[in-house]
């Protein structure tokens, strides 16, 4: 057994989707999953520091395919968290190192 945080198995996350997790530390995080890539990110907008969905686990918008916040409209790209559209373009979300283990499971990194 590994001595990473397990969060969940791959295939709870959809291709093209995000899931969000709670950690023991406090931490709001959440994975978006690119087939077998996976970016984390922690679960909070650079403008106000509130949390980037608005329902459970919808953080990708369904026209631009980019992270969105939902209580601002600011758009964040996938691979970077790079914020390019919105009240705080040019700040990036904070990553949070996630990864595949061998099990096929999704681990913090």
């Amino acid at each position: 057994m590994s001595g990473r945080r397990v969060l969940c198995p791959l295939d709870r996350i959809a291709n093209g989707a995000a899931r969000g997790f709670s950690l023991d530390d406090g931490r709001e995080i959440f994975v978006v999953r690119a087939g077998r890539t996976l970016h984390g990110y922690v679960n909070s907008c650079p403008h106000r520091g509130t949390p980037l969905d608005w329902t459970p686990d919808k953080f990708i918008c369904a026209r631009s395919g980019l992270i969105l916040c939902a209580t601002h409209g600011a758009r964040f790209r996938i691979a970077d968290g790079a914020c390019v559209a919105g009240p705080c373009v040019g700040d990036r979300l904070t990553p949070v190192a996630v990864e595949i283990d061998p099990r096929g499971r999704v681990v913090l990194g």
